[in-house]
């Protein structure tokens, strides 16, 4: 029985094609989102993966999706931790509202997607933890404490778990994507693109998929001894 994984914001962008690539593995996929319902009905139209709607940042709410998803496909033995939001501005004019927004889906909600799940795990003597950070988590970024604290924090957790998870053949790895060719990112104006590539030593942006390829090599049974490992996919721009 293939086992099964559990992708947050696994319907568009970069979640989107770690769900199709997982799925091409052989895995078996459930991917979540957390509010268009248009959107993801049109991945499961096209992909035949099953998505399920939940807001990561409340427990109670991820906690009886993450029941849902293994009452209809099996335990969860792959948790791929994907969902993040932004709302940038500079740290003079930011919010509260801004920061704890940001804080409850892209930190609080990389818990709420993994401790329910980790018993279980434990218990298999099997799990693969994948929680994608960022290169902003590594470096920092203007106009982005708070995304930068949370992807920060991110690799925090991930070598936390690794050390909690290794006896028990879970492992917990976080991949740190550079600017990734996603909508986000191609619709701001060219010259702001041309700017950012510019920084880039490959000379271009990343693929969601190339990303997607970092999980599947992580997510494998036979990446066992890689734990509490950092891949930086930048294209050079940054080594941590």
């Amino acid at each position: 029985m293939a086992r099964t994984a559990l992708v947050t914001g696994g319907t568009r962008g970069i979640g989107g094609a770690i769900s199709r690539a997982l799925k091409a593995e052989g895995y078996t996929v459930a991917a979540n989102y957390a509010g268009n319902d248009a959107a993801a009905a049109s991945f499961t139209e096209e992909t035949g993966i099953p998505t399920y709607k939940w807001n990561v940042g409340d427990y109670e709410a991820s906690k009886a999706g993450i029941a849902r998803v293994e009452a209809d496909l099996g335990p969860v033995e792959i948790v791929v931790a994907n969902a993040g939001i932004t709302r940038d501005a500079p740290f003079h004019k930011m919010t509260p509202q801004q920061w704890q927004e940001v804080i409850d889906t892209n930190l609080t909600g990389v818990f709420n997607t993994i401790h329910p799940v980790w018993p279980g795990m434990r218990e298999r003597g099997f799990g693969r933890v994948v929680v994608i950070s960022s290169i902003n988590g590594q470096k920092g970024q203007f106009g982005q404490a708070n995304y930068a604290a949370t992807k920060a924090g991110d690799l925090g957790i991930v070598r936390s778990l690794a050390q909690e998870g290794a006896a028990k053949g879970i492992t917990a790895n976080a991949i740190c994507p550079g600017y990734i060719a996603t909508e986000m990112v191609m619709a701001v104006p060219e010259k702001v693109r041309e700017a950012i590539i510019s920084m880039i030593p490959a000379g271009r942006l990343g693929q969601p998929e190339e990303i997607a390829r970092c999980v599947t090599f992580l997510a494998a049974d036979d990446a066992g001894f890689i734990n509490g490992s950092t891949i930086s996919a930048n294209g050079g721009q940054f080594f941590a």
